[in-house]
């Protein structure tokens, strides 16, 4: 007999992070790219997180990993039929009812040689594919703004993001590792008026770093939620002010521990603990179920094993999931 698992909501996973490897070694042939070695094993190993320390900070993770995995899915012809399959997987494997979807179409055109609303349309046809085929599923696409790129390119993919609100693309995010240069105040402008407009957002900050950046975007802008954003622990009136405003943490512990972010179970814990014991709401988040060999139910699972937090806090970040979503 079939035990049905809880239905679950995924806020925090990254397309170039939730692709099964074998459907990226089948599309990576089929469009003739060079991958760095001709045994599939090796491939899986490579894009596949099994032990922790192999990658040590964002920006080898993104170096590494992601350029491959996003350069893979650089046309519109991979990008559908990988947003399908994604989105199935994550309701047959694991329930995922509600699941946002983010990525940086940017980084998908091959430095301009393929147009940005191809791949983006792509994407949402993949995602329609997917409604058609599991009407119990509710799917958004975030796209992706990013710290490499000048405010230009940032207004550009926000502009499609709003040119295609009506069909799925729901929110903006922003990511990649800490630059010298690139100063987010610039971005608020964009958030506001993505606020203005009823799109969700949300930006990586507060993961690595100092403070001051994650900070600043909470006086200024308010986002609705913070992916990461665990530095917070560390500054009582930060964590107030995230509880007064409302805002979210999208926590992806695996993922934490993993790129290093975290030490270990007993760092993570007093990390944890310090923020729900503040009152800052959680929802847990894989960041990519492939990349980390993950699923929503193991990282529920490790928060109980490791006496994280016990099955009624699991329950209220279930349900912070659904609260916190942008799919309305």
């Amino acid at each position: 007999m079939h035990i049905k698992k809880p239905k679950l909501a995924e806020l925090h996973a990254h397309l170039g992070a939730s692709v099964q490897p074998h459907i990226m070694w089948s599309i990576a042939h089929e469009q003739g790219i060079k991958l760095p070695t001709k045994d599939y094993w090796e491939f899986e190993n490579f894009l596949t997180l099994k032990t922790r320390g192999r990658f040590r900070g964002i920006e080898k993770l993104n170096n590494d990993l992601y350029h491959l995995s996003e350069l893979i899915q650089s046309s519109p012809l991979a990008v559908e039929p990988i947003v399908h399959q994604t989105i199935a997987g994550a309701y047959r494997n694991s329930n995922i009812v509600y699941h946002e979807l983010r990525f940086n179409p940017a980084k998908r055109n091959r430095g301009g040689e393929r147009d940005l609303d191809y791949i983006i349309l792509a994407a949402i046809r993949g995602m329609e594919k997917a409604i058609l085929e599991f009407p119990q599923i509710k799917v958004g696409i975030i796209l992706m703004l990013d710290r490499e790129f000048d405010f230009g390119l940032n207004e550009i993919i926000y502009g499609k993001a709003k040119k295609y609100k009506s069909r799925g693309i729901i929110g903006i995010d922003l990511a990649g590792p800490q630059r010298k240069n690139f100063k987010l105040g610039d971005l608020a402008p964009i958030y506001l008026d993505a606020k203005k407009n009823g799109m969700g957002v949300t930006v990586h900050t507060g993961e690595e770093g100092n403070l001051n950046e994650m900070k600043m975007f909470v006086k200024k802008v308010k986002p609705h939620r913070i992916g990461h954003g665990i530095l917070a622990w560390q500054d009582k009136k930060l964590m107030q002010d995230l509880v007064d405003n409302n805002i979210y943490l999208e926590l992806c512990p695996t993922s934490n521990l993993f790129v290093g972010i975290i030490k270990n179970y007993q760092q993570m814990r007093k990390i944890y603990n310090t923020l729900y014991d503040a009152g800052v709401k959680l929802t847990v988040n894989t960041d990519g179920p492939e990349f980390y060999n993950t699923n929503l139910q193991k990282e529920f699972q490790n928060l109980i094993d490791n006496k994280i937090f016990k099955q009624e806090q699991i329950d209220e970040f279930v349900r912070n999931g659904f609260a916190a979503s942008f799919i309305r």
